[in-house]
């Protein structure tokens, strides 16, 4: 992808996440194996609290960068008016590395499909703020 097709997009197009549960706030790089984000540990995020958001919400954050590159996907091969189905996800492994993420603070999600057979997919994802490793997840997605 180079970076006139991605500015041409909105989050939107990429993933069916609306407001308050949107949390990506960038799209770093992204094509139809990969994709890195960006985004800033917010007050209004779920899982929120005076220490900052719950490492918990790095699952989130993992699947909707994993949204990214398989909305990429299929814009590349079904075009941008394609039905936007959103994916079933299950957590086959999540370690997490911190209790909890600051506010203001930035997390940078990568996500790499794995493995890819038909609607089904397995993504591996890492999470860092600031150079270091927050939480490492392995995502299971489906379509139906």
């Amino acid at each position: 992808m180079n970076a006139m097709e991605l500015a041409q997009l909105s989050l939107e197009d990429l993933l069916p996440h609306r407001d308050g549960m949107l949390l990506i706030d960038e799209v770093l790089e992204v094509d139809t194996v990969q994709a890195r984000t960006l985004s800033r540990v917010s007050a209004d995020w779920p899982l929120t609290g005076p220490d900052g958001a719950e490492s918990l919400i790095c699952v989130e954050l993992a699947a909707q960068t994993a949204g990214v590159c398989n909305g990429w996907d299929r814009i590349q091969n079904r075009g941008l008016d394609s039905d936007q189905m959103g994916w079933l996800v299950a957590v086959k492994r999540a370690d997490f590395f911190v209790d909890h993420l600051p506010l203001g603070g930035s997390i940078e999600a990568s996500a790499k499909n794995t493995l890819v057979f038909d609607k089904f997919r397995e993504v591996e994802s890492q999470l860092h703020q600031d150079g270091q490793l927050v939480a490492s997840v392995v995502l299971q997605l489906f379509q139906a």
